[in-house]
């Protein structure tokens, strides 16, 4: 039997990253350092990885979008999100509902997004989807997509009475991946402004509010 095998029997497996250490540890001792490193290499990889997800909702978290915004080229999208409501949310259906609402709207908002995109908790209830590559338009349907699939969710299965709705803020343009966030969140103000539940952004330098046609 492996080392591997010796440690990959119980009623319940540790998690990889205590795995992979556990693993090293007794490489180490048998003097095998050859796979003792590679199984802290992997061990060393998880841990960085998870540095970069936020604990609750599993999408990236906000030191990585902060490392990666200055890298993306210019033509990048960013779309600020935050729920409608979230406060009265978790005042009336408590915190642990409200966590779990949390984690839905991140999986809807990761869904159907294109290639080279990522979806980041930005703090709260607010995320951030980070939109390279694609035009101006390209990027209005994809915040607006999101936006509809979060509005049309049926939050009743969580709660009866549930409701729950995202405003979007949309920077696209030239600028940097910073710029365009700061941009984006004076965007989400005219969407907030404009009765919520809606994608704010410039189209010809004007503010336009796309509303929902529910």
């Amino acid at each position: 039997m492996s080392a591997d095998d010796e440690l990959g029997t119980g009623e319940a497996a540790p998690d990889l990253l205590t795995l992979h250490e556990s693993i090293a540890d007794l490489f180490a001792t048998r003097g095998d350092w050859r796979r003792a490193y590679r199984h802290l290499r992997s061990a060393l990889d998880i841990a960085r990885a998870g540095s970069l997800r936020d604990p609750l909702t599993s999408s990236y978290n906000r030191r990585y979008l902060d490392q990666r915004l200055p890298e993306l080229p210019a033509a990048v999208a960013v779309a600020l999100v935050d729920l409608d409501r979230f406060k009265s949310v978790n005042d009336t259906y408590g915190h642990l509902l409200g966590d779990r609402v949390l984690c839905r709207v991140a999986d809807l908002l990761q869904e159907g997004l294109p290639a080279d995109a990522f979806c980041a908790r930005y703090g709260g209830e607010e995320f951030a989807l980070v939109l390279p590559g694609i035009d101006h338009r390209g990027a209005v349907r994809v915040a607006d997509a999101a936006r509809r699939r979060v509005a049309r969710h049926p939050w009743s299965e969580l709660r009866p009475g549930l409701r729950v709705t995202i405003s979007v803020g949309l920077a696209h343009g030239t600028g940097s991946g910073p710029r365009q966030l700061h941009r984006a969140d004076n965007l989400l103000y005219a969407a907030k402004r404009a009765g919520r539940n809606k994608v704010a952004f410039h189209d010809r330098e004007t503010a336009q509010v796309i509303t929902h046609s529910e």
